[in-house]
C-alpha cells in the first residue's frame, strides 16, 4: 500500500510545511532566514514608525560635514556588489531542503538494499539442501512480519527515520526475494515479466503525471483510497483464511472461478489500477514536499511511499501473471 505518511503530514500537502520549520519563502515570494514567522514584525515596524517619525535628526547638522563621505561607493565596492547581484539564487540543494535528486538517491538505496537481501533470501529458498531451504521459509517469515511492522512504524512516524526505513528495505528484500524465488521455480520468467510490467507502469504514470497533467484528487481521490482501504481489508481476511487452512486454493479466496474465470484475475487488475493511481499521489506528495522547501530528511519518506507503493505493484503483477501460467 501507499505511505499514509503524506495522507497525514501537511507538510506533503500544497502550501505545507514542516512541523517546527519557518515557510519557505514570506508573503511577497523573498526566502526566508530560520525563525521567521509570518507578520512577527509588521506591528514592531509601525510602533517604530510612528515613535520616531516625527523627531528630528540630532546628527544632521552635528555630523552633516562628517558623514558625507559614507554616501560614496568605490569602483571596487561596486564591483563586489555587482558580483553578488549577478551571482545565481540558491537552490534547494544550497539551503540543505528536500530535492527531486534527494528522493532518486534515496529511493536508489533503499532498492539496494531490497536487492542484497533479496539475491540471499533467494538463494536460501531455491536450494537443493533441504535444512538450507529451511532457512528460505524463516527468511520469508522474518521479511513478513518485519516489513508489517516496520512500514506500519514508519508510516506513522512523525519525523521520518533513515535507520527504520533501511531496516524495512532489508525485511522487505527478505520477503520479495523468497516469494520471487519460488514463483521463479513454479513459472519460469515470470520475475522478470513482473519487473518489466511494474517498470513500464512507472514509466507510463510519471509520464502522465508529468507531462499529461494526471492527477488523484478530488472526489476521485477519495474513490481510490476507499476502494485502496476496502482491498487491503479483502487481503488480510483472505491472508487469515490461507494461513489457519480454511481455503484449499493456492491464493485462497482469488483462486474462486466466476464463471471460469479466476477471481484473483478482475482483483488483481483492479489492484494494479490502484497501485498506478497512488503512484500519481506518491509523485504529487513528492512534488508538493519540493515545492514547499521541506527539510532534506523528508526525502526520506519520499522514497519511501515511493518504494512501497512500487512494490506492491510489482507483487500485484507476479499474482496476476501466474494465473496465466496455469
Amino acid at each position: 500500500m501507499s505511505n499514509p505518511f503524506f495522507s497525514r503530514s501537511t507538510a506533503f500537502k500544497a502550501g505545507g510545511q514542516a512541523p517546527g520549520t519557518a515557510p519557505a519563502q514570506t508573503p511577497n515570494g523573498y526566502p526566508t532566514m530560520p525563525g521567521y514567522q509570518a507578520g512577527q514584525y509588521g506591528q514592531q515596524a509601525a510602533g517604530y514608525g510612528q515613535q520616531y517619525g516625527q523627531g528630528a535628526n540630532p546628527y544632521s547638522n552635528q555630523y552633516g560635514q562628517q558623514t558625507a563621505g559614507y554616501g560614496q561607493v568605490s569602483p571596487e565596492q561596486m564591483a563586489g556588489l555587482e558580483a553578488q547581484y549577478q551571482a545565481p539564487s540558491a537552490t534547494n540543494a544550497d539551503m540543505r531542503r528536500m530535492t527531486y535528486d534527494d528522493v532518486i538517491i534515496r529511493t536508489a538505496g533503499m532498492f539496494a538494499v531490497i536487492l542484497a537481501t533479496g539475491a540471499l533470501s533467494w538463494t536460501l529458498v531455491t536450494s537443493t539442501d533441504a535444512a538450507t531451504r529451511g532457512l528460505g521459509v524463516m527468511a520469508m517469515l522474518a521479511g513478513v512480519i518485519g516489513s508489517l511492522v516496520l512500514g506500519l512504524v514508519n508510516s506513522f512516524k512523525r519525523e521520518p527515520s533513515p535507520a527504520l526505513i533501511l531496516a524495512y528495505a532489508a525485511f522487505e528484500g527478505l520477503l520479495l526475494g523468497s516469494i520471487s524465488g519460488v514463483m521463479e521455480t513454479l513459472y519460469e520468467g515470470i520475475v522478470v515479466q513482473a519487473v518489466l510490467a511494474t517498470l513500464a507502469t512507472f514509466g507510463a504514470m510519471l509520464a502522465a503525471y508529468s507531462y499529461g497533467g494526471f492527477r488523484v484528487q478530488g472526489r476521485f481521490r477519495r474513490v481510490v483510497v476507499v476502494a485502496t482501504f476496502g482491498y487491503m481489508i479483502f487481503s488480510l481476511i483472505n491472508f487469515f483464511l490461507m494461513v489457519t487452512g480454511l481455503t484449499t486454493g493456492a491464493w485462497g479466496l482469488r483462486s474462486l472461478t466466476i464463471m471460469g474465470i479466476p477471481l484473483g484475475i478482475p482483483l488483481g487488475i483492479l489492484a494494479v489500477i490502484l497501485a498506478s493511481f497512488f503512484l500519481a499521489i506518491d509523485f504529487e506528495s513528492i512534488e508538493n514536499g519540493v515545492r514547499n522547501g521541506l527539510p532534506q530528511r523528508y526525502a526520506w519518506a519520499g522514497a519511501f511511499g515511493l518504494v512501497v507503493t512500487l512494490v506492491w505493484l510489482y507483487v500485484e503483477f507476479l499474482r496476476l501473471l501466474s494465473y496465466f501460467r496455469d
